[in-house]
């Protein structure tokens, strides 16, 4: 009976050790607006908002907010690009929709940052006209999170 309680016990401070390991790193992850208070909106240079909100790190979160159409807002959207090269051109042939016209409304449309791989994401409304004139596009690439600073 003695060695069962030794055993549960040291399988319960295993756990709690590693809860104080893991749980910090998790918690560490920050949660960004994408372009603060101007939002996810046309003529914005999210170029300039990822170099002075970066680095970014593996399991942060990215809040798309935009306001659904309406009479007097155009729509929004969030594609994924493929590649460099269709980011560049804003070609959405191959682009992935990840979050359509109403999902940045009231508390937005959140993207976690899981892989460390470049992340190219553009607006794809009015047939790719937010991202060749609008500047609706960015570049994130987040770091592992081990390298975030304490």
């Amino acid at each position: 009976m003695e060695a069962r309680r030794s055993s549960a016990a040291v399988v319960a401070a295993a756990v709690v050790v590693a809860l104080l390991v893991l749980v910090p790193e998790a918690s560490r992850a920050e949660r960004f607006i994408v372009g603060d208070a101007a939002r996810w909106t046309w003529g914005y240079n999210y170029t300039d908002w990822v170099i002075k909100k970066g680095p970014f790190f593996q399991n942060d979160t990215l809040v798309f907010m935009y306001d659904p159409p309406n009479a007097t807002v155009h729509a929004h959207s969030v594609y994924m690009m493929r590649n460099a090269a269709d980011y560049q051109s804003c070609n959405l042939k191959a682009a992935k929709l990840v979050a359509g016209v109403m999902q940045g409304a009231g508390s937005g449309f959140e993207f976690v940052l899981k892989k460390r791989k470049q992340h190219y994401f553009v607006c794809g409304e009015r047939g790719g006209i937010h991202c060749t004139m609008g500047q609706m596009k960015f570049i994130v690439k987040p770091k592992s999170s081990a390298c975030r600073d304490d």
